[in-house]
């Protein structure tokens, strides 16, 4: 069977219709209701349940589901063990979010290298929708984010606490939202908390879903906006930005999520090394009652 229909098939699972999954890959939907078809037509049973309100599973759907996992992710396997380079006795795979490789994954690197250098290492970024659905498809085997999801066959474990702070280029700045606040889009516990958090306001002019890259966007234009702590210290030790004071915290750990199918002794090396670097983390973020609040702890069950 072509790998790329069960590809398909966990990404209409995924995005929950046809026409969110062609926009994830970027193909129209008409291509993607043609690689149904296909796929029903080998299987010779329908597979989907189609509806004004989404897509939803047969019984034949959900059996096949199991199945069209383990076939992308074995396939996944071998292509990353036939391509690993001359040397190298096996390859690792780990993605990350943009805000999480900056003092966090980039020192992990050149540690796990040091520790195992028979492994290939290869790094690589990308949005938690995104890496969560590769990582179900065994394309990555380690994965850092702010929030996972829960998988077969993936662990989730906590690496480091973290918080969502409000910041401004304007040192006199109010916690109250304004003309100048960009809403930064940190995943639906974020929209949750915050909806709860400023009720009144609901109705942002900027919106961005670009994580921490959005910072070049407050710093050029002179705006507000909620970034973890971790990534805006530096900017704030050194007075180019400014704590909003009273403002509210969000609570916002990072995660590790990993292939429990992986070599043991090669996942504990890689877990080892992470939660160092990860350590120094939270060890760097100490002084955070100095800095600002404490955490929202009506929302913290929300992050």
């Amino acid at each position: 069977m072509d790998i790329g229909l069960a590809r398909t098939f966990l990404e209409i699972v995924a995005a929950g219709n046809f026409v969110s999954a062609a926009r994830r890959l970027n193909v129209t939907q008409s291509t993607i209701s043609m690689r149904a078809r296909s796929l029903e037509g080998q299987l010779g049973r329908p597979i989907f349940i189609r509806s004004k309100t989404g897509t939803e599973l047969t019984p034949a759907g959900q059996q096949f589901l199991r199945y069209a996992t383990s076939l992308v992710k074995v396939w996944e396997e071998a292509r990353q063990q036939v391509a690993i380079p001359a040397g190298y006795r096996t390859s690792l795979v780990v993605a990350g979010q943009y805000s999480l490789w900056d003092r966090l994954l980039l020192k992990w690197l050149p540690a796990m290298a040091a520790r195992a250098p028979d492994v290939a290492l290869r790094a690589e970024v990308g949005m938690p929708a995104r890496l969560m659905r590769e990582m179900v498809e065994g394309i990555v085997d380690i994965g850092v984010m702010y929030t996972p999801q829960l998988r077969p066959g993936l662990q989730v474990e906590t690496l480091f606490e973290d918080e969502l702070v409000l910041i401004s280029v304007e040192p006199k700045a109010t916690p109250q939202l304004d003309s100048s606040y960009v809403f930064i889009d940190w995943g639906p516990e974020f929209h949750a908390a915050h909806a709860f958090t400023y009720p009144d306001y609901s109705n942002p002019g900027v919106v961005l879903s670009l994580g921490a890259l959005g910072l070049d966007y407050v710093l050029e234009n002179r705006r507000s906006g909620y970034f973890p702590r971790r990534v805006v210290k530096s900017m704030l030790d050194r007075g180019r930005i400014h704590l909003v004071p009273d403002a509210p915290v969000f609570p916002f750990p990072a995660y590790v999520v990993y292939d429990t199918s992986l070599e043991a002794d090669l996942l504990a090396i890689a877990l080892e090394e992470l939660r160092k670097v990860a350590l120094a983390v939270d060890e760097h973020l100490e002084d955070r009652e100095i800095l600002g609040t404490e955490p929202t702890r009506a929302l913290a069950g929300a992050g």
